[in-house]
Parts: structure tokens; sequence; C-alpha cells
């Protein structure tokens, strides 16, 4: 789960760790009360959307008026932001935050990261502050150092300086630049952050240490502990498809292809749609029912899987332990006959009562195509996609 820059900083300041003084706002009418609450000028205008290169699209900017605020906050409040990270169909900008100009002599990332490779937190640091991380690490990787961190032990004071020595901090705020690392790991364990990230960290021209950007990601599977992280949640940010797949605990996420794909487990989700692709198809989503999926959780799943016009064929693979094949089956069949179906449906299926599930497909009326494997049933999808195609 994303959260907006605004709230990731109101989650930091509960740790202590310092951002630039600002506030969020919903309407133009707002803009002149932050201005006089931060007292002074100049004032950064910033969309607020879950995406990065906001700068370079326009999102954000450097205002001198009050007039000139309010000028930029009503260009920006509906529009359509387009970013290198939004694809090409943007995302409407429903938030802004103002915040405090300040003078910048020094620019740094800072950045945690779970580690799954290792089991353990990884802390990135590197003097490249404002730059895309991946670009420094491409180009320039000596400009970059990890910390990993002991989850038994937590980060120590002496990674902390370490890492601040790195930085090459003016001695004047070295303090509190080894502090604020110590409090954003704090919030970072704190909250079941799986990414924060601080880009850039920036040093003042009075040595202030500020969080001038921040963005925050979430273990999905921690949220039930996380009530206020959940409360942070922006609808608006996510595809309707997957809010709708998330009402009913399913696991989807859209892709750009045409092979609609069900299937139970995140490694078969991945291995089928590998295959897919292998056999010339492209997958048009990541769709996880679950191992114990239920009959109405099938039926929910064949029909958000409709819902996607690009979808022009159907790929349903299953192994069938907790969820089995006959429940599978029924599942499959109640939506066809509530939803018309006028698509290919491919289906592989094995593990229990197998033979239960392939005689309910047989029997129920409709011409579903079964397969004896997870090649052939991509094959089978992709044959059945270029014939339905031709016809077109």
């Amino acid at each position: 789960m994303k959260i907006h820059e605004y709230q990731a900083k109101e989650i930091l300041r509960k740790f202590g760790v310092p951002t630039p003084k600002g506030r969020a706002i919903t309407s133009v009418d707002d803009v002149k009360s932050v201005v006089d609450e931060l007292g002074s000028l100049p004032v950064v205008v910033k969309a607020q959307i879950h995406a990065g290169g906001r700068g370079k699209a326009g999102g954000v900017k450097v205002v001198k008026s009050l007039e000139e605020a309010q000028t930029y906050a009503k260009k920006l409040l509906g529009s359509t932001l387009v970013t290198h990270q939004t694809g090409p169909e943007g995302r409407v900008v429903h938030t802004l935050l103002i915040e405090e100009g300040m003078k910048i002599v020094k620019e740094l990332y800072v950045g945690i990261v779970v580690d799954r490779g290792s089991s353990r937190s990884c802390f990135m640091v590197s003097e490249e502050g404002g730059m895309e991380i991946e670009e420094v690490a491409a180009h320039t990787p000596e400009k970059i150092m990890k910390q990993w961190i002991d989850p038994a032990i937590g980060l120590m004071p002496s990674q902390a300086r370490e890492m601040a020595f790195f930085l090459n901090v003016p001695s004047e705020a070295f303090k509190e630049t080894a502090d604020f690392i110590m409090k954003l790991y704090k919030a970072f364990e704190a909250k079941d952050c799986a990414m924060a990230e601080i880009n850039p960290l920036v040093i003042t021209a009075d040595n202030r240490v500020l969080a001038l950007d921040c963005k925050m990601a979430f273990d999905d599977n921690a949220l039930f502990r996380q009530k206020d992280v959940v409360a942070y949640r922006d609808l608006n940010e996510e595809a309707e498809l997957e809010i709708e797949a998330s009402k009913h605990s399913l696991n989807y996420i859209k892709l750009d292809g045409n092979i609609g794909c069900m299937v139970n487990g995140a490694g078969l989700a991945m291995a089928t749609m590998d295959i897919i692709k292998l056999s010339g198809g492209e997958p048009a989503n990541f769709l996880d029912v679950g191992g114990g999926a239920s009959e109405e959780q099938i039926e929910n799943a064949f029909r958000i899987i409709l819902a996607d016009k690009s979808v022009k064929c159907i790929f349903i693979n299953i192994f069938g332990g907790i969820l089995r094949c006959d429940r599978l089956a029924n599942g499959v069949v109640n939506a066809a006959r509530k939803i018309n179906v006028e698509i290919p449906v491919v289906i592989r299926m094995e593990g229990t009562n197998v033979d239960e599930g392939k005689r309910i497909l047989r029997e129920s009326g409709f011409n579903f195509l079964v397969a004896s494997g997870m090649r052939d049933g991509a094959e089978k999808a992709v044959t059945a996609l270029n014939a339905a195609s031709a016809k077109v």
C-alpha cells in the first residue's frame, strides 16, 4: 500500500523526524490561510499523487507571491498530471501540499527497503540527492553506501554515524543527520514499511536537516495492525478493478495484455504469466484467488477479469489443494451462467477432486477448453485468441 507525501510526513513527524512546515489542501480557497500560517515567502506548491517525477512534469513549483500560489493551485487541482511513472493516462490531482521555502545548501538521498534476499532491512544513502537512485546505482554505484540492519538488534548508532560520515555533511549538521537516520528507521520498523525513501534529504543554510520529499509503502500483510495507515488509503489513486478485487479478498493487478489469468497462488500466477509470454501471448492481469477461495470468490474473480474490455481470452490455471477442483468448476460455471461470456475460456486444473471438476465442466453446457497441462493451456489460450481475432 502507498500513501501520499503529506501523509508520509505526518507519520515521520510522530517519530520526531524533521520535515518542512506545511499543510495539505484540496481547495484553492485554502491557499491564503496556509501561506499566512507559514508567515514568509517563497512557498512550494506540490501536487500529491502516487507517482514520482512530479517536478519534471510541472507538479512542483516554487512561488514568490500569494497570487502566484493561488494561480498555480488553481491550475493543478483537478488537472491530470502525467509523469514517467504514471503512464500516458496520468493521475488526477485532488490534493496539494504547500510548504515553506528554504535555502538549500546540500541535497542527499536516504532510503530503506526490505531486502528479501538477506531477510533484513537495507539502508541506502548517497550524496546524489534529488536524482533517481536507480540511475545512480547504474552509473556511479560507488556513490551509494548500503547498511543491512539485523532485525534482532535494530539500527545501531554507530551505523547511523557511519552513514552520516559517508554523506559528507557539514560538521554543524553531523549530529542532526545521524539522529535523522535513527528516527527514520524507528518509523520504518514501527509502521511495517516495505520502503521509506527520503529524496532529497536537505541541509539548509541554517544547518537544519529536513525530509524535503518522502515516499512510503507498507507491507499489505501487516495492515491489520496498522489501522492509522489504512485510514490514509486513497481510492482515487487505485485502479477501479483493483479496488473491486480487494473487496473480495482477491489479489489483482491489471497488465497490458489480452489474456486474462485466474490462478491460485502467487508463484503459480507468475509462472502462468511467463508461460503465456513464452507461448506468444500477453497476460492481461495478475489475479491470485488464494488457496482457500470460495465459489463466490471464484465467481467474483471471473467477473472482474471480464470487466476488463481488453481481455479477449481467459486462462484459468488451478492446482487444487485447499481450493478443490470441483469448487473451482462450480464457481466458473455459476459465473458463466450469470455473465454473458463471449470469449474463449481455457481451464487447466490438477489436484483434489480433479475428475469431479472436469465432469462439472463437461456437463455445464459451456464450450470450455480443458487443457492437460500449463504449456498446453497457454498454447490453447493463444490459439483460441488468434482464432477469435481472425473472425473479427
